[in-house]
């Protein structure tokens, strides 16, 4: 784990560990106000494209609503990426004096511009996934197109160096470069799925993003853990007008772009080390526990009703708790809930030994099977107990002489 962090755990706080945390605020303040500022200019130039999301029975929202917030988180996270290297660059060169800065940041700076090549090609697969959600908000695409073009994009990634690494025998780069595919293809679809509700997408995205970033700093992977801020920030920015009621949507362009983009950092960063327990490489599951049970439960019941596992419906998690009878922002907040917990049991991994570490990961498991097991009962519940008075009615309806459902007297 990162001594300065360390040193943060126990009341310690050394001048590098100061600077580091400042710099890291200063990374989110910026993404976050270049979310709040380009959201706001998409949210005016959106409907000039005909990117306006028309309200249908599917949906919550009942006016048309601009769909231009991916486009603008997007652009907040290329710019301030962007940024940030041309200044490493001007540090590096000479063309800002290093004086300007301390020597605990311009001694990360060769580091930094080394990961620049790898920052461009995730930058740009990304952009690609963007693209690719943004004419299907314009124009629809077919989810055989998407999947195609995702996974491509996935698999070019790993033929570049980014890919899932795991112990012997499940090491081979054939299962490598599945498990890198099936994992960022999932994550990106399952933030596709969860983009159902005001807030939903991306609140969780950026509750997620703060917990990456922060086990990456735990750890000392501050590139990733920066990486990690800047999303969070471009995703509260963009969150500030996608509050209930909504004025802008992220749509398939930014659903898309961010769930691709994290797939990508718990890919490209790394959450474990030789020091510490083996089970310290799933804390990106337990981070994205959530999202996960989202779309594999959706998945299910679409399936077993007999439909396709891409027919969108109301059939997500957070459609199942309103119809439990908590409110669309109550339902927003209780899944916020949920993804924070199941995201601190990522951090504990890194406080336990071994043995109890593993209860953390069962914890994980197990909160989410409670949540499984109570919006199943409730709603069976609920159900039952609407049937009641139905039942009633029609009771009553054949003593009276009243049409009964099939229509005839008695």
């Amino acid at each position: 784990m990162s001594r300065s962090l360390l040193l943060v755990a126990f009341g310690v706080v050394t001048v590098e560990t100061w600077t580091l945390l400042g710099v890291a605020l200063g990374v989110w303040v910026g993404a976050a106000a270049a979310g709040l500022l380009l959201t706001a200019v998409a949210k005016r130039l959106a409907p000039r494209f005909g990117l306006l999301d028309i309200p249908d029975p599917r949906k919550v929202h009942t006016t048309p609503t601009p769909l231009g917030g991916g486009v603008a988180i997007w652009l907040s996270v290329c710019l301030v990426v962007g940024g940030v290297y041309a200044m490493a660059a001007a540090v590096q060169w000479g063309v800002v004096p290093e004086v300007w800065f301390s020597a605990e940041i311009v001694k990360y700076v060769p580091g930094l511009l080394s990961r620049a090549p790898l920052v461009a090609v995730v930058l740009a697969a990304a952009t690609v996934q963007m693209l690719l959600g943004l004419i299907d908000d314009w124009r629809g695409l077919s989810y055989v197109l998407r999947l195609a073009v995702e996974t491509g994009l996935v698999l070019f990634l790993a033929w570049c160096g980014i890919r899932v690494t795991l112990f012997p025998p499940l090491n081979h780069p054939v299962l490598s470069y599945a498990i890198t595919a099936l994992w960022v293809v999932g994550l990106t679809n399952a933030f596709n799925f969860l983009d159902n509700m005001d807030a939903l997408s991306g609140g969780v995205a950026m509750i997620c993003s703060l917990f990456l970033a922060a086990v990456a700093m735990m750890i000392g992977d501050l590139f990733i853990s920066g990486f990690s801020l800047v999303v969070a920030g471009a995703l509260c920015g963009f969150l500030w007008h996608n509050w209930p009621p909504a004025r802008i949507f992220m749509g398939d362009a930014g659903s898309n772009f961010v769930g691709f983009l994290l797939g990508v950092i718990t890919v490209a960063g790394t959450f474990t080390t030789t020091d510490l327990p083996g089970v310290t490489i799933l804390a990106p599951v337990c981070i994205m526990a959530v999202p996960i049970y989202d779309s594999l439960s959706v998945i299910a019941i679409r399936i077993a009703e007999g439909r396709s596992p891409f027919l969108p419906d109301k059939r997500h998690f957070s459609h199942r708790l309103v119809e439990l009878g908590l409110t669309p922002v109550r339902a927003v907040l209780t899944i916020y809930l949920a993804t924070a917990v199941t995201s601190v049991s990522a951090i504990m991994l890194y406080f336990l030994p071994l043995q109890w570490a593993v209860i953390a990961l069962l914890q994980v498991a197990a909160i989410l099977g409670l949540v499984a097991v109570l919006e199943t009962a409730g709603l069976r519940a609920r159900r039952n107990h609407s049937a009641v008075p139905e039942k009633r009615s029609s009771e009553r309806s054949d003593r009276t002489g009243v049409p009964t459902a099939s229509g005839e007297r008695v």
